[in-house]
């Protein structure tokens, strides 16, 4: 077979209405659009207009707030994958897993923080140097004889959390 051999199986490309070819045709001079009127034209995008009455999306009241402009959004890489890389030998269980060496093994795209999270099991002893990563994830690569070490923000917010628990069982 060659490319210029294949083709749809009978049936399965439906042929589109012929429009304004006649008054026979049953689709003719208005092509099935009625007469006049915003609809009738090209270029229509009516979606969230409710004929002149005030919008459903402008009744409804706005709750909330989205924090687009400095939203932190970090890549994910659970351990069940990490722990695939390593057996098949894209990573280097013996070096650090940094960030770059996740990029490079095609689990990470390498553009934001990394995030480690605990879905799957591991098994290699590995140090892994990540952005942030879960309670869960961190006891699992510790468990399995390897360690986890937190950097830039995640390493602040770790040891804020610290101090307020050392401040409140102080008090």
């Amino acid at each position: 077979m060659r490319l210029n051999e294949l083709a749809d199986r009978a049936g399965a490309a439906k042929k589109g209405r012929r429009l304004g070819r006649g008054i026979g045709s049953g689709r003719g001079k208005t092509s099935g659009r009625g007469h006049k009127g915003q609809k009738s034209r090209a270029g229509v995008a009516i979606k969230g207009f409710e004929g002149g009455q005030m919008p459903l999306y402008r009744r409804l009241p706005k709750r909330g707030f989205t924090n687009a402009r400095f939203r932190k959004s970090f890549e994910t890489v659970n351990i069940g994958r990490l722990q695939e890389a390593i057996e098949r030998g894209r990573i280097d269980a013996g070096a650090p897993v940094t960030e770059t060496a996740l990029a490079a093994a095609g689990l990470t795209r390498g553009r934001h923080g990394v995030r480690l999270l605990a879905k799957g099991r591991i098994e290699s002893a590995v140090t892994v140097e990540v952005t942030g990563a879960s309670k869960a994830a961190i006891a699992a690569v510790e468990s399995a004889g390897g360690s986890v070490t937190l950097s830039g923000a995640a390493k602040a917010e770790a040891k804020a959390d610290a101090t307020a628990e050392e401040t409140a069982e102080d008090a």
